[in-house]
């Protein structure tokens, strides 16, 4: 009853309140959509500063404009048949062998190393891999002979775990201090150590567990420097499925036989030159 005393009494001053109200909930309304947008400008502006290609990639294929060649591909043709005039290629995951067949005929088998299935998280707010061997129906889309391993970032950030180290990135156009004076920049093709008389060293070529490491921090190098450019980590040969998974030989033969790649399909070196030689570009590879 007070309730319609007051609108009584005073309508226009209850309903002059109201109306103030509600402007005041539509302004904060629209204050709070206006600061989200700007935070998701700025964050993009961050990604594309820093170079964060991958994190950039991943919000274009959430939208729609990036696909994934790999997930298509295996998505439209998980349930196809074998070929029945052709060879193909057949990975059991949990048995970790390769047959090379046509028809029901076994050309040629061996053992095999898969995916880990282990998981490795950047930090609290950083990207995170899953190291398996993806399963469906691949196609070989490229052969080399004696590949180079260019090791994506979280090969980088794998070996500084396994030493305690943090992590340092290192641009083109950008110096890091090295702690002596000097400072390690990108001179072409290379990651060099630059003094102050305007000396360079090299800062030597790519190696798994030789990374370069600066004041407790492993460096990242950029893509195209010769520090980011590992021989003989594939074996001599690789066989290309595509989105950096492939049949390639290895420097570690121990590991054949196990659960221990980061997602590739590993075969002996002498095991992998003779499928090279055998298998044609378009070749369909099962794995299951």
């Amino acid at each position: 009853m007070g309730v319609v005393r007051f609108f009584r009494s005073g309508g226009v001053l209850a309903w002059a309140l109201i109306g103030a109200l509600l402007l005041l909930m539509a302004g904060s309304s629209a204050l709070f959509a206006r600061t989200a947008l700007v935070r998701h400008e700025r964050d993009v502006s961050r990604m594309v500063f820093n170079d964060n290609l991958q994190l950039l990639d991943e919000v274009r294929k959430s939208s729609g404009a990036l696909d994934d060649s790999l997930a298509s591909t295996m998505v439209a043709t998980a349930t196809a048949a074998p070929p029945a005039t052709t060879p193909y290629i057949v990975v059991s995951i949990e048995d970790h062998r390769l047959w090379y067949k046509l028809r029901d005929s076994v050309l040629f088998t061996t053992e095999v190393a898969t995916g880990s299935g282990k998981v490795l998280e950047s930090g609290p707010a950083g990207a995170q891999w899953k190291f398996e061997t993806p399963r469906g129906r691949l196609v070989v889309q490229a052969k080399e002979q004696d590949p180079a391993w260019i090791p994506p970032d979280w090969h980088f950030v794998e070996q500084a775990r396994k030493r305690g180290l943090g992590i340092v990135r290192l641009n083109r156009g950008q110096s890091i201090p090295a702690g002596d004076g000097s400072e390690i920049i990108v001179s072409g093709a290379d990651i060099v150590r630059r003094y102050a008389d305007g000396r360079e060293q090299s800062m030597g070529e790519g190696k798994e567990g030789h990374e370069i490491v600066l004041g407790g921090n492993l460096l990242i190098p950029p893509f195209g420097t010769n520090q980011r450019k590992y021989k003989g980590v594939l074996g001599t040969h690789r066989l290309v499925l595509g989105d950096g998974y492939a049949l390639h030989g290895t420097d570690k033969p121990e590991s054949i036989g196990r659960s221990v790649s980061h997602g590739c399909v590993r075969l002996r070196n002498e095991d992998i030159a003779a499928l090279y030689g055998m298998v044609e570009v378009g070749t369909p590879v099962y794995i299951y």
